[in-house]
């Protein structure tokens, strides 16, 4: 296939944009647990988005995965579950450091750990990176994208200090700086290992073109043993939840008993897709003095649950087609999805006035490093264009 990193970039803020965009549906499912929406739309993020798109889209699907070196699909399903853990601990990580420092802390680590990883394992660092000019602009786009990531967390940090002291505590309850320190880098350094279950599916996306896949769609067949992977960890833990919480009955139940509790007393904690890992453990109830049965919204919440699934998924879905027009420095697009995300995820917190009330140096900051993070796309598809045009 030939390389058009131009379109490569364009397809990787596609997949930035749905990822910084899944979360929104879950905002509309109401009356379910964490645990229990967190796991509805994992079955359509990493089991029926993967097998159905892979399946109408690639040849011989069932017989390339039965072909497969059993080490590819290991690897990848084995990285596919501490990518898993990635996830999970991201939300310990927002409990004690907050999203903005949290979030610039774990995307760096985790764009840093993903796109230089594979390339140093593979022994084509000194020689097909740092020894071309187009290896080193990428290098630069990826020292960029760092720099952006942490200009916009920094901006999220002069937010929050710009808050009153009484909303500071309540939107990070629990801060602990080297408890959250230590937690982030678990978190970026797992979160990382989704970029090497893609390169350790070489070989199936080799065995998919050899059955006829178009080389655009190579990568879908290698997202089904990840996936599958991160499936795994998610369903132990949040079926642990739902045993610990007992909120099993939720998936079949229309109708639940609503606990109102004093408005001076103890409240529960708000549960997120970012919270809701930790916090769906550590909450208590509060004090029980009115109960009411209200009506769940069963199929509304099944169908907000899928369209974020497969939003969630469909991240993925333009990540390896944006791979496949990188050409030979595809490692590089884990930097640009990264950066992506960050992007577009802010996009959406400024667009749901999350920033009303910032500071002008929050906002100037955060201006700032969109605009750096922009730019380290750009510079890595401009590396990447240099290794189509010129020779080493």
């Amino acid at each position: 296939m030939t390389p058009n990193p131009a379109l490569g970039v364009v397809f990787h803020w596609l997949g930035g944009l749905a990822s910084g965009s899944f979360y929104v549906p879950y905002r509309a499912v109401k009356r379910w647990s964490w645990e229990t929406y967190w796991l509805v739309g994992g079955v359509f993020s990493w089991i029926v988005a993967p097998w159905l798109l892979a399946g109408l889209l690639t040849r011989d699907l069932l017989p390339v995965l039965g072909g497969a070196p059993f080490s590819s699909l290991f690897w990848c399903f084995f990285f596919g579950l501490l990518w898993g853990v990635g996830g999970l601990t991201f939300g310990l990580t927002m409990r004690y450091l907050g999203l903005s420092l949290g979030m610039a802390i774990v995307m760096g680590l985790c764009a840093a750990f993903g796109t230089l990883m594979p390339p140093i394992v593979g022994g084509q660092f000194v020689s097909e990176v740092l020894g071309t000019t187009s290896g080193r602009v990428i290098l630069l786009g990826i020292a960029v994208c760092l720099l952006g990531i942490a200009i916009a967390g920094y901006a999220g940090v002069q937010k929050e200090k710009s808050m009153p002291a009484a909303a500071q505590q309540e939107a990070i309850k629990e801060f602990n700086l080297r408890k959250g320190f230590l937690v982030a880098v678990l978190s970026g350094v797992m979160s990382a290992c989704f970029a090497y279950g893609l390169a350790a599916g070489d070989p199936i996306k080799a065995l998919t073109v050899a059955h006829g896949t178009n080389p655009l769609w190579q990568g879908l067949p290698v997202l089904v043993p990840v996936l599958l992977g991160g499936f795994t960890t998610n369903f132990v833990w949040t079926v642990l939840l739902n045993i610990r919480n007992k909120t099993g009955h939720e998936y079949v139940t229309g109708e639940v008993a609503t606990v109102f509790t004093d408005p001076g007393g103890p409240q529960p904690i708000e549960e997120t897709a970012l919270t809701g890992p930790t916090s769906s453990v550590l909450t208590h109830a509060p004090t029980q003095i009115l109960r009411e049965t209200v009506r769940v919204p069963l199929v509304s919440n099944y169908l907000f649950c899928a369209l974020a699934g497969v939003t969630w998924y469909m991240q993925f879905f333009f990540y390896t087609m944006g791979e496949t027009k990188m050409g030979a420095y595809k490692f590089s697009s884990w930097t640009i999805h990264m950066a992506s995300i960050v992007i577009f995820s802010t996009l959406w917190g400024i667009g749901l006035r999350e920033w009303k009330g910032a500071s002008g140096l929050a906002i100037r900051l955060l201006m700032l490093g969109l605009g750096v993070l922009l730019g380290s796309t750009l510079i890595i598809g401009y590396g990447n264009f240099l290794a189509t045009v010129t020779t080493r």
